[in-house]
């Protein structure tokens, strides 16, 4: 929960050069389509990594409010099929009609574990701040997800993570300044890069090209500033004050 957006603080951070494409949205718009993250600043950093080309297919998985998803189709020329369960097509179908991209980006709702589409229809498939909500468990990768995108395309996900895996018996070794926060669940399907990447190998079905941190604290100082700017009641980037939390970047080729 929230109070009042600082928008004074978004027109500043929102304008931030080390993120030019989204310096070129106005910062009420994005800070209207908040799910959790800024999904654009994920994005940037996602998409530098992937390859991207103009009218490929593209599945943005969890995608909120859509916002990501018109961005994917603004920036790099994608057709992109805007999945998510909790929000309204219809909502959405709005706000790309308002984008004036009624023939690039497609709503729908979509259960995670049923995904109403053919084997290998997509070229990719891009989830951020989603995965970790249905996509943890052992099976859910192979079962669900690969088989929709053709042998070669790529999967870019960004997920909140830690830098390490908390060792031992939990929640015994969590640090103090998280347990509340353990405690309300919210961490449990939390990991770090490493653990990401382990657990797409597991699938046995695609090769992982980039599984990392966002360099320099940058993705403790994303979430913070975001955190700041929508002034969320829980301060976990503050209380974290950059120890254990940033986001994850993973990159994954399906094999041919």
């Amino acid at each position: 929960m929230s109070n009042k957006p600082d928008l004074a603080l978004a027109l500043e951070l929102l304008k931030n050069p080390k993120y030019p494409r989204t310096a070129k949205y106005d910062p009420e718009w994005l800070v209207g389509l908040d799910m959790g993250c800024p999904t654009f600043w994920l994005l940037e950093r996602l998409c530098e990594a992937m390859e991207l080309r103009p009218g490929m297919r593209v599945l943005d998985l969890g995608c909120g409010k859509a916002g990501g998803s018109i961005f994917l189709a603004k920036e790099y020329g994608l057709q992109v099929w805007a999945a998510d369960l909790w929000i309204s097509p219809n909502e959405n179908w709005q706000r790309i009609r308002d984008a004036g991209l009624e023939a690039h980006v497609f709503p729908i709702r979509a259960e995670a574990n049923k995904l109403p589409f053919a084997e290998q229809f997509f070229d990719a498939v891009i989830a951020v701040n989603s995965l970790f909500f249905f996509g943890t468990d052992d099976v859910y990768l192979r079962h669900h997800l690969v088989n929709i995108v053709k042998p070669g395309g790529q999967f870019g996900i960004v997920v909140p993570g830690f830098y390490n895996e908390f060792q031992g018996d939990l929640p015994a070794t969590v640090p103090d300044h998280l347990k509340v926060y353990w405690e309300s669940c919210m961490l449990y399907t939390w990991h770090s890069a490493e653990w990401w990447r382990r657990h797409w190998l597991k699938t046995n079905q695609v090769e992982v090209e980039l599984a990392d941190n966002f360099p320099d604290n940058e993705g403790y100082q994303t979430y913070l500033d975001w955190e700041r700017i929508i002034r969320y009641k829980e301060k976990l980037a503050e209380d974290d004050a950059g120890r254990n939390i940033t986001f994850v970047r993973l990159v994954a080729r399906r094999r041919t």
